[in-house]
């Protein structure tokens, strides 16, 4: 009997202007026989020439770079290449770094102390779109609440509870098979969320969701 191949590697793109950062992440993912690390660029302009010709799956993105910083760069890679998920991969997880990363499209935000294995989940999770938030950058985007009442997003109960499932990090089956509901239904629910959130992703939704304390 045949054996099933294994899937391709997720091939990830190293973006960050110190040498030594590259070459302890790029140490760091060839441990992982389902990742690697296909090209490496020095800073965010250089990394959307590159994602335009390689089209890499994943990027770990700097975010604070010359010339074009990481936000900038992550809009611009987002804006010619929505199907590239972005990390945002930094020493800093001030407020308006964090919020500006989740505006421009990154699925992710992590420190640069984050473990290898934790680093590695966070690729697979993001190469299937899920988002992992550092613990300090979502005190950060919850800190960045204000003091008024939420905004009425006009959500129903049962979008409220998808919606905090989104937070939590499930995907569309863990949902309906935590609510008891179809895939199908779920698909409809985070629809509206997005829709009525104005959200374009679920990253986003779900910084949105801490943001402005709705839950």
């Amino acid at each position: 009997m045949a054996s099933i191949p294994s899937p391709p590697p997720i091939r990830v793109l190293i973006v960050d202007d110190h040498l030594m950062v590259r070459d302890g992440l790029r140490t760091f993912i060839s441990i992982y026989d389902d990742l690697e690390v296909v090209g490496e660029a020095v800073d965010g302009e250089e990394s959307v020439r590159i994602c335009s010709v390689l089209k890499p799956d994943v990027v770990l993105m700097d975010m604070v770079m010359p010339k074009l910083d990481g936000p900038d760069a992550t809009l611009r890679i987002k804006g010619e290449n929505p199907q590239i998920q972005i990390i945002a991969l930094s020493t800093f997880s001030e407020q308006e770094l964090v919020q500006r990363a989740i505006r421009a499209g990154a699925v992710s935000y992590l420190l640069k102390d984050v473990h290898a294995d934790r680093l590695a989940k966070a690729i697979r999770d993001a190469h299937r779109g899920l988002s992992t938030l550092d613990a300090a950058a979502a005190q950060a985007l919850v800190q960045s609440a204000t003091e008024q009442a939420p905004p009425d997003y006009n959500l129903t109960p049962r979008e409220m509870e998808v919606l905090a499932l989104i937070v939590d990090g499930m995907t569309n089956r863990e949902i309906s098979e935590q609510l008891i509901i179809s895939q199908s239904t779920t698909r409809l629910h985070v629809s509206n969320i997005l829709s009525k959130l104005g959200a374009s992703n679920r990253t986003e939704a779900a910084a949105m969701a801490l943001q402005n304390n709705l839950l």
